[in-house]
């Protein structure tokens, strides 16, 4: 054995030791993550293209995939660059269906270095354009005839050069970015969707299911989540909608991270802006009746009432309910006393202003049942009747005086607005 045989032997680990046998830094692009893409298939949908497009640095695609991606992003998706513009290609097929030099009539393999030219789109083998363009400088179409230059020759595959077809570094992948497809979205929704191997027994126990259980469609209903009014600078509350503490506290709510602004009743932004009284004009048999309406305090039941009168709802009806010295009411088309609905078709809320009140002869008010149940009549006072309290709705007013309306209680007079 030779002499200091372990003078180099160190009691620690070297920087070259590390790197090469411990650990250390690795390669950047590892042999083992090559995954190779054909040269007939999209870069973005990695499928066989049906309508291709190529880019300014010969990077295919079909047309189908490309455009949706760039309408959403305008982007590369292969380097995540802004996209350049796309170029047509036009490729030729053998008969046996593979695609073929239309000048060689050799057929495109993904060993085979393949160009096209940019001003046509056609798609040749290197080798045809080699030799009857570049050598002899002669830039005219092989196909057309069409005059083109040499920067127009955009090299589709080179088998020298297989890095752009390295899937693995595409950035799309890398950053694992789809474009959803509005038709998979859809067939996501059957359950079956999910069922990629199945047996003949397990397809004929699904299709049996299909057809006797209908679901409970009370119970879908009741679990449906209610759709989200649009929020924008009109309608948005100062407070938010309060999901965020109700998913913190309740393990039943779908967990919430950020605040949103709760939806102001359309109503209520609408009502702010009313701001004039409004005019009605009842025509009957016993004289017009001109009535201003308290929009500005009373906006629901004026507009309950003005909508009312477009429709022709009152045309034709009477005043049912006539008592001297009191009032006389109407507004219910079947005359009973008993009929009647709002514009809506369900009852509305009262609508009580502290400065309205039954003073004085002409005061028109809403007639109804109980508290918050306004339809369609309305009762008008012929005298001051300060014993009757609030009034409900209180919203309109009588301009004139109606002569003889006291005096013949009990009779019926026709209306319409």
């Amino acid at each position: 054995m030779g002499k200091r045989q372990h003078q180099k032997d160190k009691m620690y680990i070297t920087c070259a030791e590390y790197t090469q046998f411990y650990g250390g830094k690795k390669a950047d692009h590892p042999r083992t993550n090559f995954r190779r893409i054909s040269f007939d298939h999209c870069s973005l949908s990695l499928q066989p293209f049906e309508y291709p497009v190529c880019t300014p640095d010969g990077t295919v695609f079909d047309i189908l995939s490309i455009v949706p991606w760039i309408k959403k992003y305008g982007t590369n998706p292969i380097t995540g660059e802004l996209q350049g513009l796309h170029a047509k290609l036009k490729l030729f097929s053998s008969p046996s269906g593979k695609y073929h030099c239309p000048v060689l009539f050799t057929v495109f393999t993904n060993n085979s270095h393949i160009v096209a030219i940019k001003t046509t789109g056609n798609v040749f083998a290197y080798e045809a354009v080699e030799q009857l363009n570049i050598k002899p400088k002669s830039y005219k179409d092989l196909l057309t005839d069409e005059p083109f230059t040499r920067q127009d020759i955009v090299t589709l595959q080179d088998p020298t050069n297989l890095d752009k077809f390295n899937v693995s570094n595409f950035f799309h992948v890398k950053n694992n970015i789809k474009i959803i497809d509005p038709d998979e979205e859809k067939a996501k929704l059957d359950p079956s969707y999910y069922l990629k191997n199945t047996n003949a027994e397990t397809r004929e126990t699904l299709l049996e299911l299909y057809k006797e259980f209908k679901g409970d469609d009370i119970l879908a209903a009741t679990m449906k989540a209610p759709e989200k009014k649009k929020v924008d600078k009109l309608n948005a509350a100062h407070y938010s909608t309060g999901a965020v503490s109700a998913s913190f506290t309740s393990t039943a709510m779908v967990p919430e991270t950020t605040h949103e602004a709760a939806a102001i009743d359309e109503d209520v932004v609408r009502y702010k802006y009313v701001k004039k009284k409004g005019y009605v004009r009842l025509h009957t048999n016993k004289g017009d009746l001109n009535l201003e309406l308290h929009c500005d305090m009373t906006p629901r039941t004026c507009e309950n009432f003005i909508k009312l009168c477009k429709k022709n709802y009152y045309d034709g009806t009477i005043f049912h309910r006539s008592i001297r010295n009191f009032v006389i009411q109407g507004g219910d088309p079947t005359g009973t006393g008993t009929g009647g609905e709002s514009y809506w078709g369900k009852p509305f809320k009262d609508e009580f202003k502290p400065n309205l009140s039954h003073t004085g002869r002409g005061v028109l008010s809403m007639a109804n049942s109980g508290p918050n149940t306004n339809k369609s009549q309305l009762y008008c006072k012929e005298k001051t009747c300060t014993f009757i309290g609030n009034p409900r709705s209180l919203c309109v007013c009588v301009q004139c005086y109606v002569l003889g309306l006291g005096s013949r209680g009990g009779d019926s007079w026709c209306w319409s607005s």
